[in-house]
């Protein structure tokens, strides 16, 4: 199980299951592109790459294909789903809404909250600096994914947390895989510096506007990317 596939917000203390580990660490590979888009697998192929026994794996394979990850093929077992260009355009224009959102919400809470909250969004975001000055891409990657997660894990809703989350998976997988294609990231750092301003100001409107610009960039910058690649599917 990964730190990335974990969720962020605090939860009640619960055992994890032998489904949920199967889950996590599957997410976790396909998120990582261990198992990359296209791959194709018997359940129990899997559950021997993961070290783990097939019931459990079966019943995360069912989780999993439910958020879009995986789809399950009549006698031919599981298919990891691939994302197109067009796709990524979606997805883009859901985690911009909700990013947007959450960004307000946080800077909508009381001050000490908003103070930790910009903390914890600094801390992620001079790792992507400390990342990018050694030339560590996946590093970066990381600890970008981890930035964008506490916006809508500390937010306080629950449902957009639950919307963003598949689309947050598709998402890092595209970021993954586009790491060597993409001009080197220089603008990131420096706009999630602005996005924790603003919620450490209490700056509503401010860090709703932020956010939204700062993933409308990326959008803009990858999707042109992609298509001029030649890249159909990811």
């Amino acid at each position: 199980m990964t730190a990335l596939s974990q969720p962020l917000a605090d939860a009640p203390s619960k055992r994890p299951t032998l489904v949920d580990d199967a889950y996590q660490a599957l997410k976790a590979a396909i998120r990582d592109n261990v198992f990359p888009p296209g791959y194709q697998g018997s359940e129990q192929e899997i559950a021997n790459q993961l070290s783990m026994s097939r019931t459990p794996v079966h019943e995360a394979i069912i989780r999993l294909q439910e958020e879009g990850l995986v789809r399950v093929l009549a006698k031919r077992g599981v298919v990891v789903t691939s994302i197109a260009p067009e796709d990524m355009r979606e997805i883009y224009d859901v985690i911009i809404a909700l990013e947007a959102m959450a960004a307000e919400l946080l800077a909508s809470m009381k001050p000490v909250e908003r103070s930790r909250i910009a903390d914890e969004l600094d801390g992620e975001t001079a790792s992507m600096e400390q990342a990018l000055a050694q030339g560590d891409m996946v590093a970066w990657a990381n600890a970008d994914d981890r930035f964008h997660r506490l916006l809508v894990e500390r937010c306080g809703n629950s449902r957009i947390r639950r919307m963003t989350q598949t689309v947050a998976d598709q998402s890092h997988r595209t970021r993954m895989l586009t790491l060597k294609l993409r001009p080197k990231p220089t603008n990131s750092v420096a706009e999630h510096r602005r996005i924790a301003a603003a919620i450490r100001e209490g700056n509503a409107a401010g860090a709703h506007d932020c956010a939204r610009r700062h993933r409308v960039r990326a959008r803009d910058e990858l999707i042109p990317l992609l298509i001029e690649s030649g890249i159909r599917h990811l």
